[in-house]
């Protein structure tokens, strides 16, 4: 059941108290994302998890990386954790992945992930498993880790899409995207007022909910996952450190 967080939370980091304007910068024209570690507190069902991530500026464009394992007495049924990174960076359209790696030692269908998105060749290929992978790719297509980036990145720079596409693993996806408006929450590390930007598969009764903070740069404060109309996920923010200059 800890996958569920990994696979749209991976769509999870967070905010600061400072600004905007004080805490990104501009590739161009374009706002940039801001370098980070945080921590959430996850809940699925009855089990407890912790999921950290972080963001590092590189010279060509970022490196995302989260890991989540069980907390408490979760850890005598859940075993293990799942890290996820990826590699992708700004272009006139978005932003876009260049390799994307998952080592899933926590769920009952673990797997090991390793792909490189090549461009210029339109190829996504690499390892699933030890077992050799490959499939072409032209627009916008982006991995679990940075779909939550590609999403945050669009927000700052006041970029709308109805629909993201997803390479999930060997599977490809459509996400249809929707705003479901502002308003205020509470989370550990404090109180702000989130705009809701839901997304879910077409023809899937799963839908996942980010409530991102404008003043935090978009990032997501609480991200939710509902299943059939009723929650089976939440993560909320407790810990942020902006990285140091």
């Amino acid at each position: 059941m800890m996958r569920i967080v990994t696979r749209l939370t991976t769509l999870v980091l967070l905010g600061t108290t400072l600004s905007l304007s004080a805490s990104a910068s501009t590739v161009g024209e374009k706002v940039s994302l801001t370098p980070y570690s945080a921590e959430y507190r996850v809940k699925i069902s009855v089990l407890g998890g912790r999921l950290r991530t972080n963001l590092q500026s590189l010279a060509t464009g970022y490196r995302a990386e989260s890991e989540i394992e069980a907390t408490g007495l979760s850890r005598i049924v859940a075993h293990g954790s799942i890290r996820e990174s990826s590699v992708f960076e700004p272009t006139d359209d978005g932003l876009r992945p260049t390799r994307f790696v998952s080592v899933d030692t926590l769920t009952n269908d673990a797997e090991t992930v390793d792909l490189g998105f090549d461009w210029d060749a339109g190829v996504a290929s690499g390892l699933i498993d030890n077992a050799e992978f490959s499939t072409p790719i032209s627009g916008l297509v982006l991995d679990r880790v940075s779909l939550q980036y590609g999403l945050m990145y669009d927000l700052l720079n006041g970029i709308e899409r109805d629909k993201y596409f997803l390479q999930d693993a060997e599977k490809f996806k459509e996400l249809l995207i929707s705003n479901v408006g502002v308003k205020a929450v509470s989370v550990p590390f404090g109180k702000f007022n989130a705009v809701g930007i839901q997304h879910h598969a077409a023809n899937s009764s799963r839908v996942t909910t980010l409530w991102c903070a404008e003043e935090l740069g978009y990032l997501p404060v609480i991200i939710e996952q509902h299943r059939d109309g009723k929650l089976r996920m939440r993560a909320v923010l407790t810990e942020y450190l902006p990285a140091t200059p």
